[in-house]
């Protein structure tokens, strides 16, 4: 089959993200086009996405056994977290450039990246972060994704704001603090710990960003 460009690729992309322009940011621009250049080959061969997005949850539960290893070990799981972040991206983009865009997938997609996150905080649990602080941190973000959809039911026509807590800061956050954990085995307990709190900390902050902004818009 023939795969869209790269151009027509972000354009697309932007319709399905309330019209924001990633051309916008150098970052997104830059993080799109990477996707954009894995995702290709999958689209050219007829990859489904949903098995794109199964797979990304199967990388998260591997990150959970790899980190209860312990010693060096979280390091392997820091390199599996941030491949489990590009390929949650990837289903997206695979589905565009197949044109397989359903509402289906889209559902599944949102479920699959709760699951993986709150896989994440699993691992931090187990290399030693408090389960409380867990705990809080995934009703947090359960909270803020459960707010951003019932603004949209609500009227909301677009994305509304970009908070410090989407889902690629949480994947940068567990993946850096993972390494940390997996560098200086003897401290992980106090890096896992660590990744916790920011998670949570993050957690408040981006969900006051949203709420502020929805009742802003919806008042």
């Amino acid at each position: 089959m023939t795969v869209p460009t790269r151009d027509d690729y972000l354009a697309r992309w932007s319709q399905l993200h309330g019209g924001y322009d990633p051309s916008a940011s150098r970052l997104t621009r830059l993080y799109l086009t990477i996707v954009y250049t894995v995702a290709r080959p999958l689209a050219a061969t007829r990859v489904p996405p949903d098995v794109v997005t199964l797979l990304g949850v199967g990388l998260s539960g591997v990150v959970v056994w790899v980190a209860s290893l312990g010693g060096r070990w979280p390091i392997l799981a820091f390199a599996l977290v941030a491949v489990s972040g590009l390929v949650d991206s990837l289903d997206g983009a695979v589905a565009v450039l197949t044109d397989r865009v359903t509402r289906w997938g889209y559902v599944l997609d949102s479920v699959a990246d709760r699951v993986s996150d709150g896989l994440y905080l699993v691992a931090l649990w187990v290399l030693g972060a408090e389960v409380w602080v867990c705990v809080a941190a995934g009703t947090l973000m359960i909270l803020q994704e459960y707010a951003r959809a019932r603004a949209t039911a609500g009227g909301l026509a677009d994305i509304g704001i970009v908070t410090v807590w989407e889902r690629p800061t949480r994947v940068i956050a567990t993946a850096m603090f993972l390494l940390g954990c997996g560098l200086y085995p003897s401290a992980a307990e106090p890096w896992a710990q660590a990744g916790a709190y920011a998670w949570l900390g993050l957690g408040v902050i981006g969900l006051v960003q949203l709420l502020t902004m929805v009742r802003r818009r919806l008042s």
